[in-house]
């Protein structure tokens, strides 16, 4: 495995960060353009990035291989709830459904792909792409539904299911299943909206940043969430990979995929909702600080255990 395009890859993530941070520092962004960026994330460009994923092709040998990786994916996802709804229970509300969500949902999905395709090739983005299908379906229905306010759950359900990434996940599955090949003009223009999401989220948390400062970046909480995020679950993710001898490749990628940091859509989300967006964005950035660190190392590991 080569950890050389993966620190470029996050290298890459943080000038993006850096260049939101000067567009507000200089205004050139407002809060109120912020607001519309939200917008424009949630209701066209995630969708489109959603949808995009999907586009893979299905043959028998994808389909007996990537099962594994499949069960491993939906495995992961009910455990990552289950620890979610147990470790912060003595949090504050604002940034409880943040940890949450965090927990829940990594950035497997913006920057699993092209570590993916980066550390096991063309074989590695399909069974990214099939990995993230159970967190696509989470992180717009039970993730979304930490952010949601309503007086009773089937409320929530009717917001969650109309929410534009849940229905694009929708879309999505039907055009996998089917195979269903969609008119030039509109997957180039699907496709084209899809590749501006990394980004646009990354410029969105810059601007974030630049509001909320570092200072407060390193905390308890935001620490506990890193380890629990970057080492907790891949190395329960490797342990079980290890007791039911999976094969090397969905071994390997499900375990780089679980180690991925707190996903961007997190600080879009908490300002969306009116979470606690800095705490979010602390969030983050710190544990995609720590993962330019982590990863490598997770790919050491499994270079050792999974010749």
């Amino acid at each position: 495995m080569e950890t050389k395009g993966l620190l470029s890859l996050q290298i890459m993530m943080f000038l993006l960060m850096g260049v939101g941070v000067v567009l507000r520092k200089k205004n050139i962004i407002t809060k109120e353009g912020r607001n519309v960026l939200t917008d424009l994330v949630i209701d066209v460009i995630l969708p489109c990035n959603i949808i995009n994923a999907f586009q893979i092709s299905l043959d028998k040998e994808i389909l007996v291989s990537g099962f594994q990786v499949l069960v491993i994916s939906i495995l992961l996802q009910l455990f990552c709830t289950t620890i979610s709804a147990v470790c912060y229970k003595k949090v504050p509300k604002k940034q409880r459904m943040i940890l949450q969500y965090g927990t829940v949902c990594s950035n497997a999905g913006f920057l699993g792909n092209p570590v993916a395709e980066g550390l096991y090739g063309s074989l590695g983005l399909l069974y990214a792409s099939i990995y993230l299908i159970p967190q696509r379906i989470v992180m717009w229905s039970a993730g979304v539904s930490y952010f949601t306010e309503s007086p009773d759950r089937k409320e929530v359900v009717k917001k969650v299911l109309k929410h534009p990434c849940i229905i694009a996940v929708e879309i999505g599955l039907i055009l996998m299943l089917t195979q269903f090949q969609l008119p030039v003009f509109l997957g180039k223009t699907i496709s084209s909206l899809g590749n501006c999401t990394t980004a646009i989220t990354m410029m969105f948390i810059g601007t974030v940043l630049a509001d909320a400062g570092v200072d407060h970046m390193i905390s308890k909480l935001t620490v506990l969430y890193s380890v629990i995020r970057l080492v907790a679950i891949p190395a329960v993710v490797m342990a079980a990979c290890m007791l039911f001898h999976v094969e090397s490749v969905p071994a390997g990628l499900s375990v780089v995929l679980a180690a991925m940091p707190a996903g961007s859509t997190t600080a879009i989300l908490a300002s969306k909702y009116h979470g606690d967006e800095t705490f979010a964005t602390q969030c983050v950035v710190l544990s995609t600080v720590l993962s330019m660190a982590v990863l490598p190392v997770w790919c050491m590991v499994l270079n050792y255990f999974f010749r």
